[in-house]
């Protein structure tokens, strides 16, 4: 039961993560305002007097390769509930060989 739940977890993480990765750089979302033009960015510009950071985050190499990541995490994400049985064995194995080990230490 406990695999089942860290399986399912991870899973709604990666899809959580990427899909937050993969719109952020290209949407106002909110709070949050535009993904070059936020306050923390222009705090950490003003105190680190880096004018180019602002520029190089804003770029769209950057938007892009903070997307690739994005998608990168859906697609594990889709693996993970295509082989979803199969990591349930793998952590309940991992399970067992851990308790295992940690009952032969307190012999």
């Amino acid at each position: 039961m406990v695999a089942k739940l860290t399986v399912i977890f991870l899973i709604i993480l990666l899809l959580m993560t990427g899909i937050i990765l993969t719109l952020i750089p290209w949407y106002s979302l909110g709070v949050f305002g535009d993904w070059g033009e936020n306050a923390l960015l222009a705090l950490v510009v003003q105190k680190t007097d880096l004018p180019i950071l602002q520029r190089t985050i804003t770029s769209g190499w950057i938007r892009g390769a903070v997307t690739g990541l994005g998608i990168l995490n859906l697609f594990i994400a889709f693996w993970e509930m295509a082989h979803f049985k199969q990591s349930v064995k793998m952590f309940e194995a991992e399970g067992k060989f851990a308790n295992k080990a940690i009952s032969e230490r307190k012999k």
